[in-house]
């Protein structure tokens, strides 16, 4: 009977796991890098999608795949012992959790500070757990922008995690570097967005080795006052928006009132870039009904077999 309740317990995490062997389930870290870890590549109201009764959720709501997680980062420096995350989404729990590894120095369950990015539902309303209800953490710094942060001063219920020192929200400036540890600094840059309650940023990661850029919310790329071609080329990853494949897969709204660039635009865009250089780019932060999800489909396909990269949950980057 034992032994037919542990070939029931692997098969179980074998299908939480999208079909990967157990033992390639979570990811490995040089604990002698500093990394960067992909914790979530879903946009903000994850997958399955509320109400969605399309092909692309219907079976999720039966079968939930724990690796649709929405879009965050984890950021590991092992020689300082120090973690971070970008964003705070509604999946926290689940990305704090698989940051307390044998991998990672830093022990604790909760990181040592949290990056917004801007307040659009799965980008902070993730810090909810951190408030009484839950842990009832004790002052977590939160770097936000400064419409970001005197939101969350502002208006309930964040600010009774401020009040309550649940957090405590730290100011970044556009273009000001924060240094975080001797070989670790994050710069903040204004990117052009739906902007209702705060200001939305990306951030460049700069480790011992190498720099990173994450954007994972953007407008089309035309309407940002830098050149994005020209940004990837001073990096050596490029975390980038993917919201959506062409917008054809969104027959219900209006797509001028959610824009960002379309994969097939970006990939005209980035079209004459050389092999190293196609090679930075990691599209990220998909609509439940972006087709790439699948990396079997064939607009994940015709993604990769252009040079491009698609994130997925657990990568590791180092820095």
């Amino acid at each position: 009977m034992k032994k037919y309740y542990a070939l029931f317990l692997i098969a179980i995490l074998y299908s939480c796991g999208q079909n990967k062997p157990v033992e390639e389930i979570g990811f490995k870290l040089n604990k002698e890098a500093t990394s960067l870890i992909i914790l979530g590549t879903i946009q903000d109201a994850g997958s399955p999608h509320i109400a969605c009764k399309k092909d692309c959720c219907k079976e999720l709501f039966h079968s939930p795949d724990i690796q649709r997680q929405v879009v965050a980062l984890g950021l590991i420096d092992n020689e300082y012992s120090k973690k971070y995350l970008f964003e705070a989404t509604p999946d926290i729990p689940i990305q704090m959790k698989s940051l307390v590894t044998n991998d990672i120095e830093n022990k604790n369950e909760i990181v040592d500070g949290i990056f917004l990015t801007h307040a659009h539902i799965g980008h902070y309303t993730g810090l909810m757990y951190l408030g009484k209800e839950a842990t009832d953490a004790k002052n977590i710094p939160v770097f936000a922008m400064p419409r970001m942060k005197n939101y969350l001063e502002t208006n309930g219920p964040w600010n009774l995690l401020v009040s309550r020192n649940n957090i405590r929200l730290t100011k970044i400036e556009n273009s000001i570097p924060i240094l975080l540890t001797p070989k670790l600094t994050v710069t903040p840059f204004l990117v052009p967005h739906r902007d209702e309650y705060s200001e939305t940023v990306g951030y460049k990661i700069q480790g011992p080795k190498k720099t990173a850029l994450f954007i994972p919310d953007i407008d089309k790329w035309g309407k940002w006052n830098e050149n994005i071609i020209e940004e990837i080329k001073k990096v050596d990853y490029a975390f980038i928006d993917a919201t959506f494949y062409s917008g054809q897969e969104l027959n219900n709204r209006d797509i001028s009132q959610i824009p960002h660039p379309f994969i097939t635009e970006s990939l005209k865009l980035f079209a004459s870039l050389d092999t190293l250089e196609k090679n930075k780019i990691i599209f990220i932060h998909f609509n439940h009904t972006n087709p790439v999800i699948n990396l079997k489909s064939k607009e994940a396909k015709n993604v990769i077999r252009q040079g491009f990269k698609i994130a997925q949950i657990n990568d590791v980057y180092e820095l």
